[in-house]
């Protein structure tokens, strides 16, 4: 009897396990900070073993970026690209119940660094376009299937880079979907899913502060640390305001309604209370942040050095970029220099394309009586790379999560898991949405 051929539900789970046990950690240090090769080269073997070909190309040694075009019925239409990042923050083994690069399967989860981010979406992604090109079935549009390296340092060695050597790859491309949207919370008794359709700016700056080295025991009216730590208290008390962008005040509305509670913006503390944890997800989207996140300066207890240095980790809302970073450096002082590193304005795209449409119609139908909102992610995305080429990019990698699972929680934490079950959710809204747009 000829068995009946795999489908999408039945690989995703052992492919997310597969990404998971190939270690990409990136420790954001540059060129040799991680290794997505082996996970790269893993991605074509499972492409070619259903007949389509892909693309590697290598921004530096072992930094691998992995492109693949399915052709669709119509081609004249836009492409849709489906991306994710092969590479993962590092994880401390001793934070975790379980070695974080195991991909145990535990309580119907699979538990492992990269299972919510994002090697969970990568193998959903993989799963599909196999299960479409086994059965021969052709796409309405053309696909693109991009896997990308470097996503957890900005992609100065993949999305930005392959959009700077390689945009040939996307020639055509009009939409996208990726990582950090589509997932449900529960609010009131009611699963919500948030379609991210908006993405803060961001800005990783360098402070130097200069001084006059010496004894640590005489007066020193130039200390660099004291510059430093003068200016950091500067950025630290400065009121950025708050603003509500669309997307937010939509979801906050919808949130108020489903709870029974009245959106008043001056002061949504009741909907962040409905929102539980993924409030967090959110309550950054009020206004721009600035956080110190590294400190360097001296060498020993009694020496005065002769610098110290920050790095600054700035979320801007749209429309402010440029006015706050000027205000950045007027706050640090005329002692202290600020260097521009890896930096990206917001991202918007349309809340009411017709991709977010039937984004929101498979959700519903999949899980009748669910609520479906935009919302603007406080991070960032591969997207802001396409953005750069026209590319409409979404965060919609679609999981039906257990209320009491704080999933938003668990992005670059310890203790990283998805069930199975949302998983397999995920790939038949994944599979309808290839189908039908």
């Amino acid at each position: 009897m000829e068995q009946p051929l795999p489908s999408a539900k039945d690989e995703v789970v052992e492919i997310t396990r597969a990404l998971i046990r190939i270690d990409t950690s990136n420790d954001g240090s540059g060129a040799a900070s991680a290794n997505e090769a082996p996970a790269a080269a893993y991605v074509a073997r499972l492409l070619a073993e259903v007949g389509i070909e892909s693309r590697i190309y290598e921004s530096a040694p072992g930094r691998a970026n992995l492109v693949a075009r399915i052709p669709g019925r119509d081609r004249s239409l836009p492409a849709l690209i489906l991306h994710g990042h092969l590479d993962v923050v590092p994880a401390a083994a001793e934070d975790w119940s379980v070695d974080p690069f195991a991909a145990e399967l535990i309580d119907d989860m699979i538990w492992g660094r990269g299972a919510v981010d994002m090697k969970n979406m990568d193998a959903m992604i993989l799963s599909v376009v196999r299960e479409l090109a086994r059965t021969g079935e052709v796409p309405p549009r053309d696909l693109i299937v991009a896997m990308f390296a470097d996503e957890e340092a900005g992609g100065l060695f993949g999305a930005q880079w392959m959009v700077d050597h390689h945009p040939e790859e996307f020639a055509g491309a009009g939409w996208a979907i990726s990582e950090v949207g589509g997932f449900s919370t529960t609010v009131a008794g009611t699963r919500a899913y948030l379609v991210q359709t908006a993405e803060k700016g961001m800005a990783w700056l360098g402070l130097t502060a200069q001084g006059t080295a010496g004894h640590g025991s005489q007066t020193n009216p130039d200390n660099p640390v004291l510059h430093l730590a003068q200016a950091l208290a500067r950025i630290g008390e400065h009121d950025w305001g708050s603003s509500y962008h669309p997307a937010t005040r939509e979801l906050l509305e919808g949130v108020a309604r489903l709870s029974g509670t009245t959106f008043d913006p001056a002061d949504p503390t009741p909907q962040w209370e409905a929102l539980g944890a993924t409030a967090k997800f959110v309550t950054g989207t009020l206004s721009t942040t600035v956080n110190p996140t590294v400190l360097r300066a001296g060498y020993k207890d009694n020496v005065v050095p002769s610098a110290a240095t920050a790095r600054i980790d700035v979320r801007t809302l749209p429309g402010v970029h440029h006015e706050t970073i000027a205000k950045l450096q007027e706050l640090a002082g005329d002692k202290v220099t600020v260097e521009r590193g890896i930096e990206f304005e917001s991202m918007q795209a349309p809340a009411d394309a017709p991709l977010v449409s039937l984004m929101g119609e498979l959700l519903r139908e999949a899980d009748p009586g669910a609520e479906v909102f935009p919302y603007m992610l406080p991070a960032g995305t591969d997207n802001k790379a396409l953005a750069r080429l026209g590319v409409q990019g979404y965060g919609f990698a679609p999981l039906r999560l257990p209320a009491e699972l704080d999933f938003t929680g668990m992005f670059h934490g310890v203790d990283e898991r998805v069930p199975v079950a949302a998983l397999h959710f995920g790939v038949d809204v994944l599979a309808a949405l290839v189908r039908r747009f």
